[in-house]
């Protein structure tokens, strides 16, 4: 089966770039400004933003970028999203560890609920109303092998018809998004889903 990416999106080192070319760009070097600075910029109304933690928002902000202009009619039932990074919820972790350590206070719900990286997913699927299959992997690195083979095969084995992948990873000194959206054979295609290919736009 022939796949396309249709669109992608990098955010890192306070800028953003849709398909290669920069969209936004900031002087803040920390992803939480940085992040709500960009937020604040497209004014996707969703106020809930605000109480995510930042790698969440982080890949919300990534996804808004491919669903910005999206009008095809997708089912929500086939619409998948397959994610990665190498920390899971580390930072968020680290910051619910630090409201358990605190003897006066009780340790944070809103906080706790952060703390799986697939909460991130479910952010971008209450979003965009998305049903279709999921998953977050962790891995060393980013492995697009990997990721498009998985990819790949919900496409032949007709679980999806469209799917949001890549990467999205976060520490407390760097912070990277990488995303990118795959649909069957399509002419309005920015490359084909491979695993060349979808090095070549990482490295971009």
């Amino acid at each position: 089966m022939n796949l396309s990416i249709t669109k992608y999106c990098s955010i890192k080192n306070g800028k953003v770039f849709v398909d290669g070319v920069e969209y936004f760009s900031s002087n803040e070097d920390k992803l939480n400004p940085f992040i709500k600075e960009f937020y604040r910029s497209e004014k996707p109304g969703y106020s809930k933003f605000f109480k995510m933690d930042d790698i969440s928002k982080l890949g919300f902000m990534a996804t808004e970028m491919l669903l910005k202009d999206f009008n095809k009619e997708v089912s929500p039932d086939k619409f998948s999203i397959v994610l990665s990074n190498s920390k899971s919820t580390l930072v968020t972790d680290q910051n619910f560890q630090d409201t358990v350590d605190k003897e006066d206070e009780i340790p944070s719900p809103a906080i706790f609920v952060y703390t799986l990286p697939n909460i991130m997913i479910g952010e971008i699927s209450i979003r965009h109303n998305l049903k279709g299959e999921n998953a977050f992997f962790i891995n060393k690195n980013f492995d697009s092998n990997f990721i498009s083979n998985y990819v790949h095969s919900l496409f032949c084995n007709q679980k999806t018809d469209c799917c949001i992948a890549g990467w999205v990873d976060y520490s407390n000194d760097k912070y990277e998004a990488f995303v990118y959206l795959v649909e069957k054979e399509c002419c309005n295609k920015v490359a084909n889903h491979n695993n060349e290919e979808i090095n070549k736009l990482y490295k971009k």
